[in-house]
């Protein structure tokens, strides 16, 4: 185990490493100059000009500026914008909401993508099935915008059932709308992929020989069928962790939430290359540590992958 864990380390290391320098590198390299913009229409003193372009060393190759940010990240610094706040800061006033989101709509797809699946499984060919494939491909075929405003409207507007856009009422209730709409594109993917494992699994020689052998057909799925049939989804599922930790702008936007993918929208949207290289360095590092604990995760359900 402790090799693999090793092994699956410097790979992270690796992949931080070549994404740090790429996304780095590509917002530096856009168009316009930051330095200017700050001013808007007044051009700035050349004199300030030349003590922000040192202050961030912009006046540097990119390989230096990009070994200065390394160092910043040794320390835990992730930048500071051209405004002079602290990314790290405005990371930490934002974090609260996508966590709440995130944890909300990553529960319900947990629970409803694992529990139709198996349901649809368990009764193939039923109308159960077909209304679960109904859904599924219902959910995958609405863009997330239009479900966004279609829900604020039945369920904020005339139902008046949940708020409709902000965070004032606290969680849940500002919530579950925008947890809804986040989670419906994973609950189909999740419960397709449970329904196909569960369908392969019942059909496999271990199930034959434990039913064989007189285990309960309940005992035999919940033991043996899920154990196997879970390893793909509990991989999506840490992947999509992952993603809805990092923000999701849209669905920020359409609710009005001050989470992480509004900031990083805000931010390429005034060019402030500080804030968007840090936030996206931190987004990063939550995908890299989910999809280590994933794997170590799926070690443990299959002592296989180990040895892939």
């Amino acid at each position: 185990m402790t090799p693999y864990l090793i092994r699956r380390l410097a790979e992270a290391l690796v992949v931080f490493f070549g994404v740090t320098f790429l996304i780095y590198a590509m917002v530096y390299a856009l168009p316009g100059d930051p330095v200017a913009a700050l001013a808007g229409d007044r051009p700035l003193a050349p004199s300030v000009v030349r003590t922000i372009r040192e202050q961030y060393h912009l006046d540097e190759p990119l390989l230096a500026q990009y070994g200065h940010y390394l160092g910043g990240l040794v320390r835990g610094d992730l930048g500071t914008d051209f405004g002079g706040r602290s990314v790290g800061g405005q990371l930490a006033d934002r974090w609260p909401v996508t966590v709440r989101l995130a944890l909300t709509a990553w529960a319900i797809e947990a629970v409803a993508g694992i529990g139709l699946g198996v349901l649809a499984a368990l009764r193939r060919n039923t109308w159960t099935d077909r209304a679960v494939l109904a859904f599924t491909i219902g959910a995958v075929s609405v863009p997330v915008f239009v479900l966004g405003y279609t829900v604020q409207v039945v369920f904020g507007v005339r139902l008046q059932w949940f708020p409709v856009a902000g965070d004032a009422a606290g969680w849940p209730s500002s919530y579950v709308l925008p947890a809804l709409v986040v989670a419906a594109f994973g609950v189909a993917s999740i419960s397709r992929l449970v329904r196909a494992d569960v369908i392969e699994n019942l059909r496999a020689d271990y199930v034959r020989t434990a039913v064989a052998k007189g285990l309960s057909r309940r005992r035999t799925v919940v033991v043996h069928v899920l154990r196997n049939s879970l390893v793909p989804a509990v991989t999506c599922l840490a992947i999509d962790l992952g993603y809805l930790l990092g923000g999701t702008v849209i669905v920020e936007g359409v609710f009005n939430l001050p989470g992480i993918g509004q900031l990083l929208f805000q931010a390429i949207r005034s060019h402030a290359g500080p804030t968007v290289v840090g936030v996206s360095t931190a987004l990063i590092l939550v995908f890299l540590v989910a999809s280590v604990l994933v794997d170590l995760l799926n070690s443990l359900l299959d002592p296989r992958t180990r040895r892939d």
